[in-house]
């Protein structure tokens, strides 16, 4: 029986030993290691949502810009409109024959 316990003594030892310092993380060591990556993770969170803002009120910009255009467009059709018929009066004034004054 003595052979026995000399050849298991130190895989006893070792077995007693990892589990007695292996044991788990406390949660004050824990929190030390997240609190890193919290403070980033909000600080991407506070960014991205300042980027949304951003990218809404440019949405709204373009959107707003988008309708002065198509009124804009709107307009300018009607004034070419009136500038060719101005200008079909124009010509159909230069074809008539002068009219000579009466004396």
């Amino acid at each position: 029986m003595v052979s026995f316990a000399s050849k298991f003594t130190p895989a006893i030892v070792l077995l007693v030993g990892a589990v007695g310092l292996g044991g788990c993380a406390t949660k004050s060591f824990v929190r030390e290691q997240i609190a890193p990556v919290s403070q980033r993770v909000d600080t991407l969170e506070t960014r991205l949502q300042e980027t949304d803002g951003t990218a809404k009120a440019a949405l709204a910009e373009a959107q707003a810009a988008s309708g002065q255009l198509q009124n804009s467009g709107q307009r300018l059709d009607q004034l070419n409109g009136r500038v060719d018929g101005i200008d079909q009066r124009l010509q159909a004034q230069e074809r008539k024959p002068a009219k000579r004054p009466r004396n």
